[in-house]
């Protein structure tokens, strides 16, 4: 987290204070360590502010594969185990951990929809305004852009909350990007520096951020995020991990900073604003979409400093 939140600036926002406090994000993932140092806030109380669990109907909250545990420590992780050392995009926000996957990061489709609709109904009461999902599956082959996850995505939207996901890891061919970040309205997230080789099942792969255009000649990714061995919160401290659920939370993370300052921007103004702050990288538009986020650009400050 160190390294690349310092790629998108996000040490401008810390700097100023601005570390997404008063936001909620809604996290849907395999569960979250709620024991961890780094979701406390400085009174002892957690920023884990809800937890329902759709795999095994557990109560408490927990996380039995660790990944969901990683990309909440990217986004909102305060560093306190590390001393502030490793935090996470916007330390302050308040969490609601949703678990949608097993013990091996497997989901169906019908607990991420259950998901959804606990937020829908649940949105007023925690004031959710944003909404992480760094999971995916194959968009051809789950019904493209008539699915029920896209639909379930964009019905959120549509209620005003900012949807984030993950391109996901089967590129680089085109049409690769995974469901539901082939959805037009929400926003979707590759990553930034997928040249570099990762160890993923025990082979190493390059280049595996999802391009675009989909099947429905949408370009995506709409932007990207650094992915590649992101140092994070997991079983035992920190751990690592590589992959485009790793630069998706960054950005949800930035999403938070900018409603912390801005807490009237609605979900549309919230996209130009991201489009505006992206720096073009040398690659191809199906690759990076606007480009690599700058979070200080997108707050209205210079990223240069």
């Amino acid at each position: 987290m160190d390294r690349a939140s310092k790629i998108i600036h996000a040490d401008w926002a810390h700097q100023r204070r601005i570390n997404g406090a008063g936001v909620t994000v809604a996290v849907l993932d395999t569960g979250c360590r709620y024991d961890h140092p780094d979701f406390w806030n400085e009174r002892r109380q957690s920023r884990i502010i809800a937890f329902e669990d759709f795999v095994n109907g557990k109560s408490d909250c927990y996380d039995d594969a660790g990944h969901g545990t990683h990309v909440a420590g990217i986004l909102g992780g305060n560093g306190a185990f590390s001393r502030g050392r490793y935090m996470g995009v916007a330390p302050e926000c308040s969490l609601i951990i949703l678990k949608v996957l097993d013990y091996m990061g497997r989901g169906e489709v019908t607990a991420m929809l259950q998901a959804l609709e606990w937020i829908q109904k649940n949105q007023e009461k925690y004031q959710i305004r944003i909404v992480n999902i760094s999971v995916g599956t194959r968009g051809i082959a789950d019904g493209g852009e008539h699915s029920g996850l896209v639909r379930g995505v964009e019905k959120i939207w549509d209620q005003g909350i900012v949807v984030v996901a993950a391109a996901g890891n089967q590129g680089p061919a085109p049409g690769s990007i995974g469901s539901p970040g082939i959805s037009r309205k929400i926003i979707t997230v590759g990553a930034s520096d997928d040249d570099v080789p990762i160890q993923v099942n025990g082979k190493k792969i390059k280049d595996y951020s999802g391009c675009g255009p989909t099947r429905y000649c949408i370009c995506k990714p709409d932007l990207v995020a650094p992915g590649n061995t992101i140092v994070s919160c997991g079983p035992n401290g920190y751990q690592v991990k590589s992959g485009t659920s790793m630069s998706t939370p960054m950005v949800s993370g930035a999403v938070a900073l900018l409603l912390s300052r801005y807490p009237q921007m609605d979900t549309r103004a919230v996209k130009i604003r991201l489009k505006n702050s992206c720096v073009p990288l040398s690659r191809p538009r199906a690759k990076q979409g606007w480009g690599i986020l700058d979070v200080a650009k997108m707050l209205g400050g210079n990223s240069s400093g």
